[in-house]
């Protein structure tokens, strides 16, 4: 008798327990207005290099209305393409990345970009601004080989 008390006592623990975390989840990614990336095209990873906008690695004038300028990343086993990039402070970014041969991760310091680049699949994170001067480092959050803590890009905004 004892001991189906304890029982039900932790199966509603248990239950409470799994309905407070799924509603920190939620509130969670409410409140930070989190969503998924989502796919902004296809490419052959072998065709990466000699097709655009990836043959030009780069910042370039947005050929999106909403944003001001494309910054255009390559991502190879412990690399990135360009490794340092300038940009203007205050200005609304796009970013398009894709891989040519693992997955990696994108990751801009202090910024809303958080994505994962995978081979074949062009990833876009919208609206990233860089608000102050300065430096902001780029890492690949996804473990890409025995290099893969060198992974590091750099933007600069002036």
């Amino acid at each position: 008798m004892e001991i189906a008390k304890y029982e039900r006592w932790f199966m509603m623990a248990t239950f409470a327990f799994i309905i407070g975390a799924a509603i920190a989840l939620i509130v969670s990614v409410v409140g930070h207005h989190a969503s998924l990336a989502e796919e902004a095209g296809r490419i052959a990873p072998e065709e990466v290099r000699s097709t655009a906008p990836f043959d030009e690695p780069g910042l370039h004038p947005s050929t999106d209305p909403d944003h001001d300028y494309d910054l255009v990343m390559v991502a190879q086993t412990w690399s990135w393409s360009p490794e340092e990039i300038v940009v203007p402070a205050g200005a609304n970014i796009r970013i398009l990345a894709t891989s040519v041969d693992v997955v990696h991760g994108l990751l801009l310091k202090d910024t809303n970009a958080n994505v994962m680049v995978i081979p074949g699949i062009i990833a876009e994170v919208r609206d990233v601004h860089f608000d102050e001067p300065g430096t902001y480092w780029l890492f690949c959050h996804e473990y890409c080989g025995l290099q893969h803590h060198n992974m590091a890009a750099r933007v600069i905004a002036e």
